[in-house]
């Protein structure tokens, strides 16, 4: 076997069939001249940074993730830093960086990118002891994963996200101080304030147009749509990729810190932290290792999703 060793971190409630999937990825890394991989699986208690870290320990020199986004933010945690890669198995319903990578849903896509061998260092934000690789965010966009239903998300996928949103359109703004790169405060009152390093959410919206993953900057949208026709304009805008949009300021920074005079819903790639009244962002130049779609032609991550799908279907 000529093949990097691996391991895989899975998360068996995102997985419906766990023993097909260990065949198909048996078989594939049989058939590339990979080493069978190590397994791994996730626990409340411990959602796959411990089991990252044992993995890089016992010698793997790539980690599958296999989950949903909190999966593959702690996977992130455990490999920033090292010279193990990171390759997305998509399992859950977000799926952040899985959208960049142009996988779609599908573990097999996130397989065979592994298995062609794009590989790209990528910068990795650092907010307390944990990593993200996509966004960041306090304020609105908490609120609604915080208030999506997981019965929805498992039957009608990423639009459950919508009937979140919906209950927190009219909610009052937040009182925000933002300082960047330690400059001035700058007082606010967003919806919520958005930290990124790419650009891409579900639905392949994209939010933020100049975000570079290897720049080691940061991009930052503070959103303070004041109500229901502002919203409307600010979406329009953004997926019409118009270059202005509306209530929406936009900061690059490798350093954001945001204090609120209460305490707000937070999310890192789209799982939710505690709530808290401020967060301290900074980047990780080039931290991460990350398997990606050949060629990697995009400025981001994003690539044809309908090539690396036709590649899938040959596992």
């Amino acid at each position: 076997m000529t093949g990097p060793r691996s391991a895989v971190v899975v998360n068996p409630a995102k997985v419906a069939d766990l023993d097909q999937l260990r065949r198909t990825m048996h078989a594939a890394l049989r058939k590339a001249g990979w080493p069978e991989p190590t397994w791994f699986e996730t626990t409340p208690e411990d959602p796959g940074r411990g089991q990252a870290k044992r993995a890089a320990a016992e010698g793997a020199e790539l980690v599958f993730a296999c989950g949903g986004d909190g999966t593959v933010q702690a996977v992130v945690t455990a490999l920033a830093g090292t010279d193990v890669a990171l390759a997305v198995l998509p399992a859950g319903t977000g799926n952040l960086l899985a959208a960049n990578l142009g996988l779609g849903t599908d573990p097999a896509a996130g397989l065979q990118v592994a298995l062609d061998g794009g590989r790209r260092r990528i910068d990795v934000g650092v907010c307390g002891d944990q990593c993200f690789v996509v966004m960041a965010g306090m304020g609105f966009d908490a609120m609604m994963l915080q208030d999506t239903s997981e019965r929805a998300k498992k039957h009608i996928g990423w639009p459950a996200y919508l009937g979140g949103a919906m209950k927190h359109l009219l909610d009052r703004p937040m009182r925000v101080r933002i300082r960047l790169d330690g400059g001035a405060p700058m007082p606010r009152h967003p919806r919520t304030v958005i930290v990124g390093n790419v650009g891409r959410l579900q639905g392949g919206v994209r939010l933020l147009k100049k975000a570079v993953p290897d720049d080691g900057r940061l991009n930052v949208a503070v959103i303070s749509p004041t109500g229901l026709f502002s919203w409307a304009r600010l979406i329009a805008a953004v997926a019409s990729r118009r270059e202005r949009v509306p209530t929406m300021e936009t900061f690059t920074a490798s350093r954001v810190e945001l204090y609120s005079n209460h305490a707000q819903p937070r999310q890192l790639d789209g799982d939710l932290i505690a709530p808290g009244r401020a967060m301290k962002i900074s980047v990780r130049p080039r931290a991460l290792l990350l398997c990606v779609p050949q060629p990697d032609a995009d400025p981001d991550l994003a690539f044809d999703a309908n090539t690396v799908a036709k590649r899938a279907e040959q596992l």
